[in-house]
């Protein structure tokens, strides 16, 4: 592949999930997020859109149900409880409070933008909720309604006391980690104190009773996203006692009465070195690993994250970016367990593997965490929720029959409320900054001395936008110009500099450098020239330093052309298989674009690809209420043979225009036949 690089001098007129605001470094991540809320994504763009959707379409469904499914109500329900409520026949699931606080938080991060507007996307109808969540709190904080509204007979997952079934099935220590992740979302959008107060209330309860000491639950969370959250919450109040409770529920996963793969609790987290059990749960507990290293300097931590993600992207990464690989547990399979039909690949966990690599690249400053992070966002990720925003899946396979479909929502809303607050928060995972000047830095764990340096911009991600960016307590202003990833064309203009000298770090994917993935698990079935790796640092970017000045534009251009993909041979489910890439992009194949059975095709051994712009029609379920839209894509037409057996029973080959479009788009137009992964020339069927 190519990429041309000029700096043209023009004269033109003119946070990120963790939504860290720009610390000391001392005891934090060496290099810092820009906020989701300095980066403004232009509209009408391909990301434009997908937020336009989640505005519009996403939250407000979300907001919806909470108030048709009996969310609010059991708020209401717990701040009057009552030996007469019989919760298990009105709350499906112990972390139903959950669908409130996530859905705040993606209505947070639209705020942030600047846009309100409709009865939900505004601070007054966020402020109504937080009454509402408030009322149900008890006296020392504890909030979990799932106990409060009868604490007599709770809900059957509840357990008789506080804590007391935490490891297990209670999910209150979930339920605080995502009350704390909406919470702090809200208030560095809006500066309103009211949820992070109540936040801070409930993780005061558990700083209390939960620990090590004498009188306390010794337990850690059954399922986590507590741990991050804290971290969260410490950068947020500089409070240590929230980092150090994180710090407990790793220190001692391991060593508490449940210990089994499923939850990671087999043995302590920095003995583990391979990506096991319930994969969310798992995703979610490495980047609080990363967090609490980062925050702490425990290069345990940091090791053992090392070797488990190691053992994620050799052997147990989707080329789509998802994972976990079976139903059974919603978890990891065994290395190079990798099934197309049966993959599970929840959407929850491609969000969780977002986390991780994110963190992972605020640690290591190497491009190849963000390699894995857009594959992931690409395909396995967007996915799980409809162009329109109204549709979901929870598991997102590689291959299907008919037997899925999206759906408006799901009794578990894990998935749809989990998007309805990822998707607002992207625009912060576009720029970083580092800017360490001289002075003593805690990095992992000892005190080292640094020298003055150039500080750094990194471009980990393209799109349309406009970001306003603190270097060195200086502000740069940056706008990016593409039509990624339908071409390769990138144009970043330098609109302000107070900074003076900075290198602009431009992230080359690696894609774009003959590396499907940073391991052997999957290559490209025939290498192209590539970028010339001479011109980029070790970390993986093009590195150009100088002193900027206004309207000075850097353009890169990435070749698109489509590219087929085999897996490692021990990725049994792939054998003789190939599959099709362009850019970032996976491609699959589906019934409503091609007359014949396409589990009975295979590509000719040399295929020629033709790339044509395509009006992609959707028409969502009847109801969502929403009407037919058309959206721009790229599809793929490929020859191919279409094989069948002829009355005497021989093989018949007749050649055929295989299409294929990205899969993220695939199950818009009705359930039918799709695969990822195509045999290709004589492979037997």
């Amino acid at each position: 592949m190519k990429i041309t690089q000029r700096i043209v001098p023009i004269v033109w007129s003119t946070l990120f999930a963790l939504s860290i605001h720009a610390q000391s470094h001392v005891n934090g991540y060496p290099i810092t997020p820009v906020p989701f809320t300095q980066v403004k994504i232009a509209p009408h763009t391909f990301w434009g859109q997908r937020m336009e959707a989640s505005r519009t379409v996403t939250i407000p469904l979300a907001f919806s149900k909470c108030e048709s499914e009996g969310r609010y109500e059991n708020f209401v329900k717990a701040a009057h409880p009552s030996d007469e409520y019989d919760v298990s026949k009105f709350m499906g699931y112990s972390f139903d409070d959950t669908d409130v606080y996530k859905t705040i938080e993606g209505a947070s991060y639209v705020i942030s933008q600047g846009v309100q507007g409709g009865k939900y996307i505004n601070k007054h109808y966020l402020d109504s909720v937080l009454d509402i969540v408030a009322a149900a709190q008890e006296s020392d904080g504890y909030l979990y309604t799932a106990r409060t509204i009868n604490p007599k007979k709770p809900h059957p997952w509840a357990g008789d006391t506080r804590w007391s079934m935490e490891e297990d099935l209670s999910h209150e220590l979930y339920n605080l980690g995502h009350m704390v992740e909406s919470a702090v979302a809200h208030w560095q959008a809006t500066g309103s104190r009211k949820f992070l107060d109540i936040a801070c209330r409930y993780a005061d309860c558990v700083v209390r009773e939960v620990g090590p000491k004498p009188g306390q639950a010794c337990v850690v969370p059954g399922h986590q996203i507590a741990e991050m959250a804290l971290a969260r919450l410490y950068l947020a109040t500089g409070e240590r006692k929230y980092l150090d409770e994180a710090k407990f529920f790793l220190d001692y996963r391991g060593k508490t009465t449940i210990q089994h793969e499923y939850s990671q609790a087999h043995k302590p987290v920095t003995e583990q070195d391979e990506a096991v059990g319930h994969a969310v749960r798992a995703a979610y507990m490495y980047a609080g690993m990363a967090d609490v290293a980062a925050l702490t300097g425990d290069s345990a931590y940091i090791r053992a994250i090392d070797h488990i993600w190691e053992n994620i992207v050799s052997k147990k990464l989707y080329i789509t970016g998802g994972i976990g690989a079976t139903s059974n547990g919603e978890a990891f399979g065994q290395n190079y367990e990798l099934p197309n039909m049966s993959a599970y690949c929840e959407t929850c966990a491609a969000i969780g593997n977002a986390y991780v690599n994110y963190r992972l690249f605020l640690l290591h400053g190497e491009s190849k965490y963000f390699d894995v992070l857009e594959r992931t966002l690409y395909n396995g990720l967007i996915s799980g929720v409809s162009l329109d925003g109204g549709g979901f899946f929870y598991p997102n396979p590689l291959e299907s029959t008919g037997q899925h479909q999206r759906k408006a929502w799901f009794g578990c809303a894990c998935c749809p409320s989990n998007i309805s607050r990822f998707m607002p928060s992207l625009p912060g995972y576009v720029y970083a900054v580092d800017d360490r000047a001289y002075g003593t830095y805690k990095s992992y764990g000892s005190y080292e001395s640094y020298r003055t340096y150039t500080p750094s911009i990194y471009v980990n991600l393209y799109m349309a936008n406009t970001a306003e960016l603190d270097v060195n307590g200086k502000k740069v202003v940056l706008t990016q110009e593409t039509n990624y990833p339908w071409d390769g064309n990138i144009r970043v203009r330098i609109d302000k500099n107070q900074a003076g000298t900075f290198s602009l770090k431009l992230r080359v994917p690696g894609w774009a450098r003959n590396k499907v993935v940073p391991s052997d698990l999957y290559e490209f079935v025939q290498t192209d020239k590539g970028y010339d790796s001479a011109e980029l640092t070790e970390d993986g970017y093009v590195t150009i330093t100088r002193k900027w000045k206004k309207g000075e534009v850097v353009e890169l251009n990435f070749d698109m052309q489509p590219r087929l993909v085999k897996a490692n041979d021990q990725v049994e489910a792939d054998k003789g298989m190939v599959c099709v890439q362009r850019g970032p992009l996976v491609y699959c194949a589906e019934w409503p674009d091609n007359a014949f059975n396409i589990h009975h095709i295979q590509l000719s051994s040399e295929p020629k690809f033709e790339v044509a712009p395509m009006d992609f029609t959707y028409t969502p379920p009847a109801s969502l209420n929403l009407p037919q839209a058309t959206y721009p894509l790229y599809s793929i037409t490929a020859h191919a043979q279409a094989l069948s057996h002829d009355e005497k029973g021989e093989k018949v080959a007749q050649d055929v225009r295989l299409k294929l479009i990205p899969y993220y788009a695939w199950c818009h137009r009705g359930s039918g036949n799709m695969r990822v992964w195509l045999p290709m020339g004589n492979a037997e069927q």
